[in-house]
């Protein structure tokens, strides 16, 4: 490095005067060789130009800027006004040495804020050498114009080409990419100064084809309005074929400083509309939460009453119309909901991890919409949906069981009133009085015979009662009609024992007046009645309905009805034994030429009524075969059913507990990226929603087995409600791991995590998460810090540090800490996010650096939307120095991250 204060040798021998920055070294000013005239005129004019827009400020101004500087004095003069320092005192006199020492001065200011000077020496400056000049403005411009020009890390002379790229971006025909022929044609000059006071230029009337215009347009502009003199002159421009670029950066660095107030405005209002987008996406997320939350309760609430209504019906199809609803409800309504449920759980987890990575406080939702509120709101729900199948599939066998009795009293009743039809009017006639002494003894046999007969149907009064009885017991519906039948037939029948003791005694005060009785009719109406008896229960046997439930019952019908059958032989037998009497009654009287005067005096029971009623059983024998063996069919076909439910239900839940096996074990042992783990995960899910058809075939199998009215299935542990509990549980336990993965990619690309660090923080935790269990205790997260590096030994200042640790990762002291408050406190310990403060600044350079801020500047500065929300929401300013629609951006900020932030 050469002194500056050296002697003007090299200049006067023709050796280059170079200074340079380090960082300027491509764009070295002085080059004997290159350095074109026309370059020099514009620098002579453009710098001269530079430095009386600052002399003017205090009072003066140079007319040649070689001479002009020799003295020293203007040069001090120009270095107080750009820097606002105070200068060494400056030495008044005329001799060489006074300006030299002025000089000199000058040049130790400007090396004393860092700037190296390489053959530029006072000599040179007082001897008027015009390059030497030019070298030393060009250094001051830049250390006090360019240098400290700064975008997005870039400084000097990129920072402000990158500014100007981004401000003359958007317009046509304009494409900055260096500080000499990108500005020949003026349209970036133009476009800089409407970008930023649209009011001053109209761009779309400017021609590419003309630069003259467009660069006297532009100079024009910027003298006028926004107090920057004109550096150089169109036509020299123009008429170059590369412009001096120092000359074009001095005059463009003037427009950056010009414009540098709305910059800063511009910075301040892009981070606020970004805290802004972050607060309101938070604030729609909430208000979707709540409206989700709001109608999963409400069809909660509205759906609980209806499966705790135990109302029965007083039918079988209205019973089954209700279960049919029922599985409507299960099939169609509930599932959707249950995926309502798991996304709300979803979403209010998206949601906390956004406000967290946004340094915002927790979401609360509103009072009864916490999500423990809606899973208590859902477990009462299922509490209610619990054993209300059972009681409808229990109510149903209650009403088939009434039917049953039903249609089977309303037949006995019917048969016996057609029995007793008559009766009454028989017992009570007197025929006995005028009857000779055989026909009184006939009567009185006859009526023996009713005795027997009525006897024998004392059970089927008794059948009816008890069958009354157990309708009343079991609640039926239409027991009213059913009693007073009962009642009619019981009071029936006490009448009919009364009349029939009466009668017999009649009879008897008449007997020791009959002589002779027919024994062979006595014979045949004896064997007779209880023969006709024997065959009617038959048949009314052979014409009971029945019900059954499984193979085992319709198989012991099967056994006694084949038991039945096995005594007809030996009934026949009676039966032609019984006609045989009969037959030989004829035979007596024929051989004895006596002339029967009509029927069996003793029995209104004929040969025919018994050979009628024989037929009429033998032809109900096979219809009973035949509707035995149809209920045995159905049977068998109601145990394949079961077989076929259990087979498919013996793979389904052993497959569901697998899957639900196999996710716990990849949320533990995830492997590869944080993507790579997403995609496996998504196609693991999609692998499981394509089983989904399994559990459809399953849902119909299960209600062909309910529509059987099936009720018990030995073939299998599995029930339909354990197989669907299970299903739900295996889709949101997929989702919820997915969901934990994505909050994971949120919190990494929000913090600016590596992915070898998540791995780090994910193999730490899993080390010491022993039992699997997705969180650490408190011994075992303090383990895992020291492992990390965090010194939280057992002492009192680790004790203190692992306190600290803890109230940020347990803040409800539940004693466990999840993988995801670990990551939070790690990245929070090693990243920076917007803070309150930050907020408040940019707020403050919008409101020009009051404590307030007027709605017009939030208007002017913020798009529509975000200007608006932030009015909406802002309190009025209430300080000393308030006016009239002030609002208050301080509280406002604090709002927005909450007071801790503060």
């Amino acid at each position: 490095m050469v002194d500056y204060h050296a002697s003007n040798s090299q200049a006067s021998s023709g050796g280059p005067a170079v200074y340079m920055d380090p960082r300027e070294q491509e764009n070295d000013w002085d080059r004997d060789l290159l350095l074109d005239p026309a370059w020099e005129k514009q620098q002579r004019k453009t710098f001269t130009a530079w430095c009386n827009s600052h002399l003017r400020k205090a009072g003066t101004q140079i007319e040649n800027i070689e001479e002009d500087f020799r003295d020293g004095l203007k040069l001090m003069l120009l270095l107080e006004v750009i820097s606002g320092e105070r200068l060494p005192k400056p030495e008044r006199g005329k001799m060489r040495v006074h300006k030299i020492n002025n000089v000199n001065k000058a040049l130790d200011y400007i090396a004393g804020k860092g700037v190296k000077l390489v053959s530029i020496g006072a000599e040179e400056i007082v001897d008027g050498n015009a390059k030497m000049t030019l070298g030393m403005i060009w250094t001051i411009i830049l250390r006090f114009a360019i240098q400290d020009i700064s975008v997005e890390e870039t400084s000097a002379k990129e920072g402000l080409l990158l500014w100007c790229q981004r401000k003359t971006a958007p317009y046509k025909n304009v494409n900055v990419q260096n500080f000499h022929i990108s500005w020949k044609d003026g349209l970036a000059f133009n476009a800089l100064i409407h970008r930023h006071r649209p009011e001053l230029i109209d761009y779309d009337k400017l021609r590419k084809d003309d630069p003259l215009t467009n660069l006297n347009n532009a100079f024009e502009v910027a003298e006028k309005y926004l107090d920057i003199p004109k550096m150089m002159d169109a036509e020299d421009i123009v008429n170059t074929a590369r412009p001096d670029e120092k000359a074009i950066m001095t005059y463009v660095s003037s427009f950056y400083h010009a414009f540098s107030g709305a910059q800063k405005a511009e910075t301040a209002a892009n981070r606020i509309c970004k805290v802004l987008a972050v607060n309101q996406e938070n604030e729609h997320l909430m208000e979707d939460y709540e409206k989700l939350a709001s109608d999963l309760l409400d069809w909660i609430r509205r759906t609980i009453p209806w499966l705790e209504n135990r109302a029965p019906e007083k039918t079988m199809a209205e019973m089954q119309q209700k279960l049919e609803d029922f599985r409507g409800y299960r099939r169609v309504h509930k599932p959707p909901k249950v995926q309502e449920k798991c996304q709300l759980e979803i979403n209010f987890n998206t949601l906390q991890t956004k406000l967290r990575l946004s340094n915002r406080p927790a979401f609360m939702p509103s009072e009864g919409r916490m999500v423990s509120d809606i899973n208590g709101s859902w477990h009462n729900l299922e509490g209610a949906e619990k054993g209300y199948e059972e009681w409808m599939l229990n109510e149903i066998r209650r009403l088939e069981r009434l039917d049953h009795l039903a249609e089977k009293f309303r037949q006995k009743a019917t048969i016996h009133e057609s029995w007793t039809d008559g009766k009454e009017a028989m017992l009570t006639q007197k025929d006995y009085e005028t009857a000779s002494l055989s026909e009184v003894k006939a009567l009185l046999r006859k009526h023996e015979a009713f005795e027997s007969d009525l006897a024998a149907h004392q059970d089927r009064v008794e059948q009816i009662a008890a069958i009354a009885q157990e309708l009343n017991e079991l609640d039926y519906y239409d027991s009213p009609r059913v009693n007073a039948r009962c009642q009619k037939i019981c009071e029936q029948w006490d009448a009919l024992g009364s009349l029939t003791q009466s009668r017999r005694e009649s009879l008897e005060r008449t007997e020791k007046q009959l002589e002779s009785i027919d024994e062979l009719y006595l014979e045949y109406a004896k064997r007779a009645a209880p023969f006709n008896n024997w065959m009617e229960g038959a048949m009314e046997d052979l014409q009971d309905m029945f019900i059954v439930h499984n193979i085992e019952e319709i198989q012991g019908l099967i056994t006694a009805h084949e038991q039945f059958k096995s005594t007809l032989p030996e009934a026949n037998k009676e039966r032609e034994a019984i006609q045989a009497i009969q037959a030989e009654v004829q035979k007596i009287a024929q051989y004895n030429g006596i002339k029967l005067s009509g029927g069996n005096p003793y029995t209104t029971i004929t040969p025919k009524t018994i050979d009628n009623k024989w037929d009429k059983v033998e032809q109900l024998v096979p219809q009973r075969d035949q509707a035995l063996q149809e209920e045995l069919a159905k049977q068998q076909s109601n145990d394949h059913l079961r077989r076929k439910f259990a087979t498919q239900a013996n793979i389904v839940g052993p497959w569901i507990q697998t899957k639900m096996e196999e996710i716990g074990r990849i949320s533990i042992e995830m492997n590869g990226t944080l993507e790579d783990q997403l995609v496996n995960l998504r196609e693991y899910e999609q692998s499981i929603i394509e089983y989904k058809p399994n559990i459809d075939q399953l849902e119909g199998d299960h209600q062909l087995i309910q529509e059987a009215l099936i009720f018990d299935n030995k073939y299998t542990a599995y029930t339909m409600e354990h197989l669907r509990v299970g299903w739900e549980q295996l889709l949101t336990t997929i989702a919820r791991t997915i969901n934990e993965i994505e909050n994971q990619i949120l919190t990494r690309d929000a913090k600016g995590i590596s992915q070898e660090q998540l791995h780090e923080y994910r193999t730490s935790f899993n080390h010491f998460d022993k039992d699997h269990s997705g969180g650490l205790m408190a011994e075992e997260f303090k383990a895992c810090l020291i492992s990390l590096g965090y010194d939280v030994e057992n002492n009192k200042t680790g004790d203190a540090e692992f306190a600290r640790i803890m109230g940020i990762v347990d803040p409800n002291n539940s004693g466990v800490v999840t993988f995801q408050a670990f990551i939070d406190f790690m990245s929070r310990e090693t990243t920076d996010t917007d803070t309150a403060d930050q907020v408040i600044a940019s707020f403050k350079i919008l409101a020009a650096d009051k404590n307030f801020i007027m709605a017009e500047e939030l208007r002017r500065e913020l798009p529509p939307d975000q200007a608006e929300y932030c009015i909406a929401r802002m309190a009025p300013y209430s300080g000393p120095d308030a006016k009239p629609g002030a609002l208050d951006y301080m509280s406002f900020s604090t709002a927005l991250y909450g007071e801790s932030d503060l």
